[in-house]
């Protein structure tokens, strides 16, 4: 099956990581990307949609339509937030998001990234993780073809990427002695890019990905 991709997140270090999955596979027909600001990558495949307000998508709803799959990396860092406002950016966006593509793409496979530590059982005394378990929990009940959570851990950036947090320039080269010391919490960006592909064109047999699924699933 050819893939048509929504992309959201393309101007982050996760989006970027995983368009650039998308733009090299052969598998991939188009991908719209949806994002705030250009991604600053320019090929055949792709199309990009800049708009504002993601909590207000009728201005561009009706470009939505004729997709096969999603792929949700957009987030914030819980950093210095309220649980209030960040459930507005996380929960409440997402849903908004998913609750428009769904009606106009029946047969979309939705696959949205999380985070390693987030809990679904909405128990945890950290508050992103009980905000993300929620968003999963919600996404995977909303009535999709299929509907995927990603929990990746520590990631290494792809070669040539241009938007690549700050922090990662001092930590990055920490990535090998992580991956070797708990394979368990680490994988590169690429895997996840290669892995959110292998599953919307396949399946999986679980719903939510920890890293070790993560890492299985980019193996094909």
């Amino acid at each position: 099956m050819k893939l048509r991709v929504i992309l959201t997140g393309a101007t982050g270090m996760v989006g970027e990581g995983v368009l650039l999955e998308c733009l090299n596979d052969p598998e991939v027909e188009q991908v719209l990307s949806i994002s705030r600001r250009p991604s600053g990558r320019s090929h055949p495949k792709l199309r990009e949609i800049l708009h504002k307000d993601f909590q207000n998508l009728t201005p561009i709803a009706g470009q939505l339509a004729g997709y096969n799959t999603c792929f949700f990396c957009l987030g914030v860092s819980s950093v210095g937030m309220k649980e209030p406002e960040y459930r507005r950016f996380t929960h409440d966006l997402t849903l908004h998001f998913a609750q428009t593509l769904l009606p106009q793409n029946p047969d979309l496979t939705f696959c949205y990234v999380s985070g390693a530590g987030t809990d679904g059982t909405l128990k945890s005394g950290q508050m992103w993780a009980r905000v993300k378990g929620e968003t999963e929990n919600e996404l995977r009940q909303m009535g999709f073809q299929q509907a995927y959570m990603f929990r990746p851990g520590f990631l290494k950036a792809t070669p040539g990427q241009q938007h690549v947090l700050s922090y990662y320039k001092y930590f990055g080269w920490l990535y090998p002695v992580v991956r070797g010391l708990s394979p368990k919490y680490a994988s590169t960006l690429a895997e996840l890019g290669q892995a959110m592909l292998h599953v919307a064109q396949r399946g999986y047999p679980k719903p939510v990905l920890e890293v070790p699924d993560i890492v299985a699933a980019a193996k094909g």
